[in-house]
């Protein structure tokens, strides 16, 4: 569901349906248990629910800020991920100059139609899906290097180092495939968790004893945004690859850009 939501909804309007269902409901319920428990109006509870909602609300805070630390560092560890594959096919790109015209055109075919095919994986592997096409253009770029018969010192070297280069990117590679399958967002009970803390602070904030309705539903209200855009920030962090926050493809582009001769 969250990576539906996340996939599919633009980034304003999903939290502005968040904040608007979340502090709507709140308010909703805060209007009905005014008007059962006239009581709830005075003060007489606002000790214990004073000490409750300091407890609650700082239980929250704390939780909620150790989700979203582990969380980036999700998106941190996958951005560096791609990096690394693009940075290092950037510099493979560059190096092919250094060879003879066939074995130069044969390696930027095979490096191009393995980034198309990442590009092409990329929002599949997201949703945990493979695709095995990415799998045989990398066999196929690793072939078309080791078919490669150096004539010259300089050659050799760049060869070496272009072969560490897809080393490096065949690893990063795969690293950011396995981490999109098994970073598809909390499991049922941390989302338990993160909804159950988020109510009782909105509870505290409910039936907390304030006289004037003006005050009380303003509060409420603040309470229920709070809650909304935590809940917001969680769903977009919670999957490292889609996304506004999520890591972009953008250093696979760049190859591409690279390879066709427009690297700007």
């Amino acid at each position: 569901m969250s990576h539906w939501l996340v996939s599919n909804v633009p980034s304003g309007l999903l939290l502005l349906g968040l904040i608007v269902v979340i502090a709507g409901g709140a308010v909703l319920i805060q209007a009905v248990l005014r008007h059962q428990f006239p009581r709830l109006r005075g003060d007489a509870h606002n000790d214990v629910t004073k000490f409750a909602f300091g407890v609650v609300a700082f239980v929250y805070a704390f939780f909620i800020g150790f989700v979203v630390s582990a969380m980036w560092g999700q998106i941190n560890s996958a951005d560096g991920k791609v990096r690394a594959e693009g940075s290092a096919a950037v510099q493979m790109a560059k190096s092919l100059t250094v060879f003879d015209a066939p074995d130069r055109d044969r390696l930027r075919n095979s490096l191009l139609e393995y980034e198309h095919a990442a590009l092409t994986e990329w929002p599949l592997a997201a949703k945990g899906h493979s695709y095995p096409e990415a799998d045989s253009a990398l066999d196929r770029l690793f072939t078309a290097y080791t078919q490669v018969k150096p004539s010259s010192d300089v050659q050799k070297t760049v060869l070496a180092n272009s072969l560490s280069d897809f080393n490096t990117m065949s690893r990063a590679r795969t690293e950011r495939v396995l981490q999109a399958s098994t970073d598809v967002g909390p499991p049922w009970s941390l989302w338990a968790v993160i909804l159950l803390t988020g109510a009782l602070v909105l509870g505290c904030a409910i039936i907390y004893g304030v006289e004037a309705p003006v005050m009380h539903y303003s509060m409420v209200a603040t309470v229920a945004a709070l809650v909304a855009a935590n809940l917001f920030l969680v769903l977009l962090l919670a999957h490292p690859f889609i996304g506004d926050i999520g890591t972009s493809p953008e250093p696979l582009r760049q190859v591409v850009r690279v390879l066709e001769g427009n690297p700007a």
